[in-house]
C-alpha cells in the first residue's frame, strides 16, 4: 500500500520525503495561495496542513451539505478527511455512522478516492458518562473482536476497502481525558497496549489500514504504544490527534515532545474550541443554529476564564486587521508539533474562512502578545 498515488489533478499524494513543509505545484487555481503539507509521522505521507473535520455531518449537515464541503475542500487542496465510527456528535443511536456514511454515498458518486487521504477512528469502552454506550453495547474494548467489528463496519458504511489512517478515539484505560483530571482509578479490565497493537499489525498486513494513530492519548500512553512497537517489532503510531488551541495548550506539557524527538504527528482537533474562539459567543451570545446554541451538553469551552481569554485573543485579533478565527487557527497552522489543523464547518462560508487560514503569517511581535495572554490566564479550556 506504499507509494505515491496520483491525484485527478496530477498532484502526487504519498510521494518521496522532502521538506516538512510543501506547496503543491499543480494546484487547481481558485485564485488563492495553495495549501501547505507535511508529513504524517515518519512515513511518507503528506497530509494537508488544514484538515476537513466531519463530526457535524449527519446532525447539523445534511449528505448535500457533506458532498459541497467536500467538493470544496478539495479544490482547494484539502487532502486529509477525518472521521469516526461514532460520528456524528452528539453521538446518538439513531445517527451513529451517518457521518462514515455520507462520505461514502460521496467517494461512490466522484471516483476520488485515491484524491484523499482517509482516517477513521475506533470508539473506546465506556468508563464514564461522557463516552456513548450504544456502539456495541458501550464493551468497546480495544481488542480483536471490537476493533475488527469497528474497521469492518467503518469500511463498509465509507465503501472502500483501506482507511489511510486507522486511530483509536480514546484509550482503553481511565485516565485524564476529555478535560477531567487524572481520576486514580483501578479498572477491572483493560485491553493491553501489546494486544491491541497485534491486531493492528494484523490490518495493517491484509492492507485494510495503511498507518495508525491515537486520539485524546496521554504521554505516558503514547510511550506505552512507542516501547511496544520499538521493542517487539509492531507498528509505530504516527499521529495523536488530541485538542490543540489558544484555549487549551496542555498537548505542549509533554506530547510535543513526542511530536518532536519521536516524530509523532498531531492531528489538532477543536482549534477554535468548538467555534468560541471565533468570539460569536461572547457576552452570552447564542446565534441561531450554532453549536453550543443547540447542544447545551458542550461545557468544555464555556467558563469565566475562558471567556476573559477569548475577549482578549479576540480584541488582538482585531487591533492586527485580522478576524479572531483567522488568529486562532493560523496560530495553530504554525505550531511545529501540528502535521494537520481539523477544523470543523457547518457552512460553505465558513470553511473557506477556515481553509484562507494558510495565507496568514503571525509575526514574532504577535506571537509573543498571544504568549502573555496565555501567561496571565493559562489553559482555560484543558
Amino acid at each position: 500500500m506504499s507509494g505515491s498515488r496520483q491525484a485527478g489533478d496530477g498532484r502526487l499524494l504519498n510521494h518521496r520525503p522532502g521538506p516538512v513543509v510543501t506547496s503543491t505545484p499543480n494546484f487547481i487555481s481558485t485564485g488563492v495561495s495553495p495549501l501547505k503539507y507535511r508529513k504524517l509521522g515518519r512515513t511518507d505521507t503528506e497530509v494537508s496542513l488544514i484538515g476537513l473535520g466531519t463530526m457535524t455531518w449527519g446532525e447539523q449537515n445534511s449528505e448535500a451539505d457533506a458532498h459541497r464541503q467536500l467538493d470544496y475542500a478539495l479544490s482547494r487542496g484539502v487532502n486529509l478527511v477525518d472521521t469516526a465510527e461514532m460520528y456524528p456528535v452528539p453521538p446518538k443511536p439513531d445517527t451513529q455512522g451517518r457521518t462514515e456514511t455520507y462520505i461514502g454515498t460521496w467517494l461512490a458518486k466522484t471516483g476520488r478516492r485515491h484524491d484523499i487521504v482517509l482516517a477513521s477512528k475506533a470508539a473506546g469502552p465506556v468508563r464514564d458518562a461522557k463516552r456513548p454506550s450504544h456502539i456495541r453495547d458501550g464493551k468497546t474494548f480495544l481488542d480483536r473482536k471490537n476493533l475488527t467489528a469497528a474497521l469492518d463496519a467503518s469500511l463498509k458504511r465509507l465503501q472502500t476497502d483501506y482507511l489511510d489512517l486507522y486511530q483509536l478515539h480514546w484509550p482503553d484505560r481511565s485516565t485524564a481525558t476529555f478535560g477531567r483530571e487524572y481520576p486514580w482509578i483501578d479498572d477491572d479490565y483493560t485491553v493491553p497496549v501489546q494486544e491491541t497493537l497485534e491486531v493492528l499489525q494484523d490490518f495493517v498486513r491484509a492492507g485494510k489500514v495503511r498507518h495508525i494513530g491515537v486520539s485524546n492519548e496521554t504521554p505516558w500512553g503514547v510511550a506505552q504504544f512507542l516501547k511496544h512497537a520499538d521493542t517487539l517489532g509492531l507498528p509505530r503510531i504516527d499521529t495523536i490527534q488530541n485538542p490543540y488551541s489558544l484555549l487549551n495548550r496542555t498537548y505542549e506539557s509533554g506530547l510535543s515532545e513526542f511530536s518532536h524527538r519521536e516524530q509523532v504527528s498531531l492531528l489538532a482537533y477543536s482549534p477554535l474550541a468548538m467555534g468560541v474562539l471565533s468570539g460569536k459567543y461572547l457576552d452570552g451570545a447564542r446565534p441561531e443554529g450554532a453549536r453550543l446554541t443547540l447542544f447545551t451538553r458542550f461545557t468544555r469551552y464555556s467558563n469565566e476564564r475562558t471567556e476573559a481569554a477569548t475577549r482578549q485573543y479576540v480584541q488582538l485579533a482585531r487591533d492586527h486587521g485580522l478576524s479572531p478565527t483567522h488568529l486562532a487557527l493560523a496560530w495553530v497552522n504554525q505550531q511545529p508539533s501540528v502535521a494537520s489543523n481539523l477544523i470543523g464547518a457547518t457552512t460553505l462560508d465558513q470553511l473557506k474562512e477556515d481553509i484562507d487560514s494558510v495565507d496568514v503569517s503571525l509575526p514574532p511581535e504577535l506571537l509573543e502578545q498571544i504568549d502573555k495572554i496565555h501567561a496571565g490566564n493559562p489553559n482555560p479550556a484543558p
